[in-house]
């Protein structure tokens, strides 16, 4: 009988995962990306993320910054939720502290497992790196 998973491995393996998705640019399906085919589309995409990186662009240099803020108005939505709830039932501390906690979980996990924006810079530089190969941005997925 295998053993049961536990619930920090688990974590871990979702958290990973969810690290490593990042957004990529779309390109409209023109008569240009038609002729180069997938495979060539693939590479220029690559090639002009490699061009944004080495120019100093990071995919998402804010993306810590961005989840800390998230978590932490998380947890105020959720403290400030729980007390109104913990003063209909009598315990404002109480009602208030579950609230932050579920706040900060919630938005934390929220956070982690969305894929992140890129940043400004490196979309820019990219979606620019592209257009200049004769590509049509359509956006980011």
């Amino acid at each position: 009988m295998p053993k049961p998973l536990h619930t920090g491995a688990l974590l871990a393996s979702l958290l990973a995962a969810a690290a490593c998705s990042t957004t990529q640019p779309v390109i409209y399906p023109t008569s240009h990306a038609q002729q180069a085919g997938q495979a060539q589309v693939e590479a220029d995409i690559a090639a002009c993320r490699q061009l944004a990186e080495n120019a100093g662009a990071t995919p998402e240099a804010t993306a810590a910054g961005e989840t800390v803020g998230a978590t932490a108005r998380g947890g105020a939505l959720g403290a400030a939720t729980g007390a109104v709830g913990g003063a209909i039932a009598g315990d404002v501390l109480g009602g208030a502290s579950i609230g932050a906690a579920t706040g900060a979980t919630a938005s934390l996990l929220q956070r982690l497992f969305a894929k992140p924006a890129p940043n400004p810079a490196y979309r820019n530089f990219v979606e620019r790196c592209l257009r200049e190969r004769g590509y049509e941005l359509s956006g980011w997925n």
